[in-house]
This record gives structure tokens, sequence and C-alpha cells, in this order.
């Protein structure tokens, strides 16, 4: 984080960027936020790893997010020229509608040969 707004203060101060933010209290705002949200997000990132339906709320959250940040970009930068800008938001959500499918899916089969294993051993005598 540090790094990406070094960079883009030095980018900004060639000429190249535009400087909103890149200064030393775009650093500093950042750096205060990650430290505040650092651990509650580790901490829903460490509960999504729980396997099952348990997680899946917290599994899907990076898809959701990202869905819905893409959605309200495309709906002020859809006005400008660009269909660059267009087709890549445009991808980003149907990725993130993959991803999120993919998610359920996958937690819906794992639940599934979870709940069939145990009577198909039940079935079989020694």
């Amino acid at each position: 984080m540090v790094t990406y707004y070094l960079t883009k203060a030095s980018l900004a101060s060639l000429g190249g960027l535009e400087s909103s933010g890149a200064g030393s209290s775009g650093i500093a705002l950042w750096g205060v936020l990650a430290l505040v949200f650092g651990a509650p997000l580790g901490l829903l990132g460490n509960i999504a790893r729980v396997p099952g339906i348990g997680g899946l709320f917290f599994r899907l959250l990076i898809p959701l997010v990202a869905f819905y940040e893409t959605t309200m970009r495309l709906e002020t930068e859809s006005r400008g020229p660009s269909q660059v800008v267009l087709a890549t938001w445009t991808t980003v959500r149907f990725t993130a509608v993959a991803v999120a499918v993919a998610l359920v899916g996958h937690t819906a089969w794992t639940w599934w040969r979870s709940r069939r294993a145990p009577s198909a051993e039940a079935g079989v005598g020694p």
C-alpha cells in the first residue's frame, strides 16, 4: 500500500498521473484504515475458511463486493466514451457472479456428499 502511493506520487510529480490522494495524507489515511480494519477483516477471512455452509457467507463477500463496486463504477464510467472500461467492468461483474455460483455449488456438493457418505457406509456389512 505504501509502495503504491509512493509510486503514484512519483508518477504524479512527473505528470504521468493525476495526483489525487497520492500525497502523504493519502498514505496516512490508508495506513490508519489498514490498522483499524486489518484485524476484523483478517477474522472474517479466517471464518471464511470454515468448511461447509458455516463459512459460505464469508466466502461470498469478495465476489459480492466486487459485483457491487463494479456496478457502481459501471453506472458512472459507462457515460464515458471508452468501450474498454465498459468491457472490463462487465467482465469483472460476470466473473464475480460465476465465482459466487461456483462457491455455492461447491458448498452444496460437499454438503450433499457428506450427508450421503454415512448412509452408504451404514448399508455395508462386515
